[in-house]
């Protein structure tokens, strides 16, 4: 880890801001709450300033619809000072590009897709300056998830193994696909920086999942201690085997009381080469999202609750990040045992 200058800070975001396109002229409008990081608020203003656009700050009273703390967990369920106002909305549609420093973003929140729809491109940002820096996109990662998107969208199936034990079938023929590359440059682009992936919102999924030790379940933020193995039926985890991490999955869903807790929402693979897989062990659990393993070259992501296509609010998301997964569209590997193809 290092500590990062103001002068270097700017820099960084200035790179990225050029990365979405913002010109001159533009409006650039920072979004943040009071507990955003004040030096990341004034860095993109000093970068929007620098590239020649108007820039804003707008600061929302903090909290959110969801009973979890706001600890960078990834529920991206929003602020509901700006759920509910239309004022703050307004302004937001209106923006050309919106950098969102709030600590859980509003990814899950349907009002973001109303922001979209207007144009609007929003990149969110939480993670700590040296994961921004030493992760930093470029135009070409674009060109790989792009070319990765492209393979779902031909394909009907996925199917994922593992020495470990993990053996499911995804049916992805209408799976909606998508991608995040770390930048927003297109009119009603949402991304995330940092970040580079590939997924998709499959229906029907069946076999099983079996988590191994050292994998990750994000928002916990923990690495897996013990094997523990997910009988998926219908997109639907039935059961759940194992020790410790078992008993934490199973607590974790019935305390949320979500009926869409325990169905899968989005899945895919990272293909960010510069991600550290053992971030999580050098940070506390609030200073960090964990984008590293979300986003990890060659591992298999998969998530449950929320599935925008299927009409599933829930606010019981979570995020398991697995490596030394094969993953396979229509019997063409596009990771092997973890490692990238191609």
């Amino acid at each position: 880890m290092q500590a990062l200058t103001t002068a270097e800070l700017v820099a960084a975001f200035t790179d990225e801001l050029r990365l979405c396109r913002l010109t001159r002229d533009e409006h650039l409008v920072i979004l943040a709450e009071p507990t955003s990081r004040q030096d990341y608020i004034g860095a993109a203003f000093a970068a929007g300033k620098a590239l020649g656009a108007h820039v804003l700050v707008v600061t929302a009273p903090g909290g959110g619809p969801t009973p979890v703390p706001p600890t960078h967990t990834g529920a991206g369920s929003g602020l509901e000072s700006v759920l509910t106002d239309d004022l703050a909305i307004g302004t937001l549609t209106g923006a050309d590009l919106v950098v969102d420093l709030t600590r859980e973003g509003f990814i899950h929140a349907p009002v973001q897709q109303t922001i979209l729809a207007a144009g609007t491109r929003i990149l969110f940002v939480c993670d700590p300056p040296e994961v921004l820096v030493r992760n930093m996109p470029t135009s070409a990662d674009k060109v790989r998830v792009t070319d990765a998107v492209g393979k779902i969208r031909s394909s009907t199936s996925m199917h994922v193994t593992s020495v470990a034990g993990t053996d499911l079938v995804v049916d992805i023929s209408n799976s909606h696909p998508g991608f995040q590359t770390g930048f927003a440059d297109d009119p009603g682009r949402w991304d995330h920086w940092p970040s580079t992936m590939a997924m998709c919102w499959p229906e029907i999924s069946n076999g099983q999942i079996v988590l191994a030790p050292g994998d990750i379940v994000l928002p916990f933020k923990d690495y897996v201690v013990d094997e523990t193995v997910l009988t998926i039926v219908n997109g639907y985890i039935d059961t759940i085997a194992g020790g410790f991490t078992a008993q934490m999955l199973r607590q974790y869903f019935a305390d949320t009381e979500d009926k869409w807790g325990r169905y899968l929402s989005h899945m895919g693979w990272g293909l960010m080469h510069s991600a550290d897989w053992f971030a999580h062990a050098l940070y506390a659990k609030h200073e960090l999202m964990g984008m590293d393993a979300r986003a990890f070259a060659g591992n298999f992501l998969w998530s449950t609750g929320p599935h925008p296509f299927l009409d599933r609010d829930s606010y019981a998301h979570l995020d398991i990040a697995m490596r030394n997964c094969t993953v396979s569209l229509d019997g063409v590997a596009v990771v092997e045992a973890g490692t990238l193809v191609g």
